[in-house]
């Protein structure tokens, strides 16, 4: 199948920019290239403030002034390198909308000024803090829901093995599995969709630079966890996009949940690459999977 012209779009706007692919950049101009190229949100909000999340940065997206609401810990992509909560603002406004619940959007520290284990440890800290202040945030901790897309969908499915906090649900959006980057789909999809091969090799280069973290480690590549420890996990909502070298991390891992008994929907989108989610203003499969996406997260927590 042809990716989607929509799709195609964006990227030959993005070639026309003529940017340095990520893998030849610095972290910092890579980083001040992508917040330069931010959109002013599309979708309206009932609230949406900054918290300090027990140290970590947040912030907190309310569809309604109603109390006891379920909540979404966010985490957003970017390959632990770039993404910010600027740049992830309209997909947690999209989603708190859609699902009725709220959304806690973490602002994580980034490679490489903060290798691993830095991105995980503020992860688990907002995690436990948002099941602690529930109640002063509108929720109901009992109603607690965990996600991200891409390298902070790896963040939500290592965190949820962890089990540092009561979680009903995993929401996985084209999510990092397994950084040793050799399922299929890295080489037959290895160039000419916004994510590379080498891109990807060079996101988790700068994430690992710091020593302790390996590939192989669960607590990087969550695909390679112990049976049980992912029988622990919650139910999940997996999306893939057909032009991914991730593709087959979300299918992979979605294949290990269901063999360890764990109840998951995967959701493939055909003619869609990575990100499109983010792009949800230009490719409409992105709005759909937005509202798949919302949907799930309300039936989850309901």
């Amino acid at each position: 199948m042809a990716l989607h012209p929509q799709a195609q779009s964006v990227l030959e706007a993005m070639a026309a920019l003529g940017e340095p692919p990520v893998h030849e950049d610095t972290p910092t101009e890579a980083r001040a290239r992508r917040e330069a190229r931010i959109r002013p949100p599309t979708e309206e909000i009932h609230e949406r403030r900054d918290v300090d999340a027990g140290g970590v940065p947040a912030r907190l997206y309310r569809p309604s002034d109603d109390t006891g609401l379920g909540l979404l810990v966010f985490f957003h992509g970017g390959g632990w390198v770039l993404g910010s909560l600027d740049g992830h603002d309209n997909v947690c406004r999209a989603v708190a909308n859609r699902s009725g619940a709220a959304v806690l959007s973490v602002g994580y520290r980034l490679a490489p000024e903060h290798p691993f284990p830095a991105a995980l440890d503020d992860a688990v800290t907002a995690t436990r803090w948002a099941y602690t202040h529930a109640e002063a945030l509108g929720a109901d901790p009992g109603r607690l829901a965990i996600g991200g897309d891409s390298a902070g969908a790896n963040l939500a499915a290592v965190v949820a093995q962890l089990a540092v906090a009561p979680l009903r649900f995993q929401l996985l959006v084209y999510p990092v599995t397994d950084a040793r980057c050799c399922a299929p789909s890295h080489d037959e999809h290895a160039e000419g969709y916004l994510l590379t091969a080498k891109a990807m090799n060079w996101f988790v280069d700068q994430y690992l630079s710091g020593g302790p973290g390996a590939p192989d480690d669960p607590r990087v590549s969550p695909l390679l966890a112990d049976p049980a420890v992912i029988a622990a996990t919650p139910p999940a909502w997996v999306a893939t996009a057909e032009y991914d070298p991730l593709r087959d991390d979300g299918t992979f891992y979605a294949d290990r949940l269901r063999e360890a008994g764990v109840e998951v929907t995967l959701v493939h989108y055909d003619h869609m690459m990575h990100g499109f989610v983010s792009m949800a203003d230009l490719v409409d499969e992105g709005q759909v999977a937005l509202s798949a996406a919302g949907e799930a997260l309300a039936a989850a927590l309901a």
